[in-house]
């Protein structure tokens, strides 16, 4: 069982540093922050620690040896997940500024929205095969599965709220319909830097 309190603030530690490093997640996360505010960002914030929790659970519990298996079927994930990155990036790169838009025309992305990105995210796919082969030892490894699961998600919720946060005290600063303008498309323009890795690096399935 994961009794080593050594790999246990190892684990921690990698958990920390690959959930509030820039990614897919986070870069929408600021963005929602700056065009939406903190409370309406909330239920994202929790769709992706929660989504990425089941995720964990799901790669731990065999779901990677079904990719190893079928490397077709992760191809054609990857590229769903490229053509949903397009599209979230280009509605990020066309927001306006929200006392334009017509009341209840424009939400945040959602809780459930948020934990299905996990499946096409390329970040989350490598942090997720990372916990379980480098973290997660074998004796009691249903068990060490469930606990990287959770912990992963307790570290992960506060860590992508700062991006949340820093997102939401830039709103003030923004406030100028130019400046927002240029944040959003430099956002947009982030998440499609971020598709070079989910392209055109090996995902380990072939």
């Amino acid at each position: 069982m994961l009794t080593s309190l050594d790999l246990l603030f190892a684990f921690i530690l990698f958990a920390f540093v690959s959930s509030i490093t820039p990614g897919p997640n986070n870069t929408m996360l600021l963005a929602s922050g700056v065009n939406f505010g903190a409370r309406r960002t909330i239920p994202h914030a929790l769709g992706v620690s929660i989504g990425f929790m089941v995720m964990v659970l799901a790669v731990g519990l065999g779901l990677g040896e079904v990719f190893k298996a079928y490397p077709l079927a992760y191809t054609v994930l990857r590229y769903v997940g490229a053509a949903y990155l397009l599209y979230l990036a280009y509605k990020i790169a066309t927001s306006g500024p929200l006392s334009a838009a017509e009341p209840g025309s424009r939400k945040p992305l959602g809780f459930w929205g948020a934990a299905a990105f996990q499946w096409v995210n390329p970040k989350a796919w490598v942090m997720a095969i990372g916990a379980i082969t480098t973290y997660t030892p074998a004796q009691g490894y249903l068990f060490n599965v469930v606990v990287i699961s959770v912990v992963f998600a307790i570290v992960n919720l506060p860590s992508v709220c700062v991006w949340v946060m820093f997102g939401s005290a830039l709103r003030t600063v923004l406030q100028d319909p130019r400046w927002l303008k240029a944040f959003n498309l430099l956002m947009a323009a982030l998440l499609v830097l971020s598709l070079y890795p989910l392209l055109f690096v090996e995902s380990g399935f072939s």
